[in-house]
């Protein structure tokens, strides 16, 4: 089961696109240093396709993609989720920012168009530092995954 918090509009997650960011709860991961430990709650609505579809209409006219900020104790139901979001809304670009180290065995990488995977080391920093143990991708058409995590450090660029 999925559950929701709240949602924002974000500029910074997903490079060059205007993103509605949202932000599910029930996370099986213990990162040392979350900067939202009570995603980790059983806390927040069932995230269900009419929900998420009221949502994406409410901000339609200004997004240009729709990021899940968790998901990891129901992959499966995200990535179903993601793929009716495709269908009833082809134009947005759809994301997911997973503690895992990588993709559940099996998932399709082209269920998105950018996937972040790693969980949150302290000592490693966020997306922003060189050092990251975390990355972003940018999924191609094939499923091949571009690694595209230097843009967020000064002077990155897209790869």
């Amino acid at each position: 089961m999925l559950k929701y918090t709240d949602y924002d509009i974000v500029f910074s997650e997903i490079p060059g696109e205007v993103t509605l960011a949202i932000n599910l709860s029930l996370c099986p991961n213990r990162c040392e240093g979350c900067h939202s430990p009570q995603l980790r709650l059983d806390i927040g609505e069932v995230l269900t396709r009419d929900v998420l579809s009221a949502l994406i209409e409410r901000f339609i006219t200004g997004i240009t993609c729709v990021s899940f900020m968790g998901g990891d104790n129901d992959p499966w139901a995200l990535a179903a989720l993601a793929s009716s979001t495709r269908q009833a809304f082809p134009t947005l670009k759809l994301a997911w920012y997973s503690g895992c180290a990588e993709l559940p065995s099996g998932m399709e990488p082209q269920t998105w168009d950018f996937i972040k995977l790693g969980s949150y080391i302290p000592a490693c920093g966020s997306l922003r530092k060189p050092t990251t143990n975390q990355h972003l991708y940018r999924i191609g058409s094939d499923g091949s995954m571009s690694d595209i995590t230097s843009i967020f450090w000064k002077g990155g660029a897209m790869g």
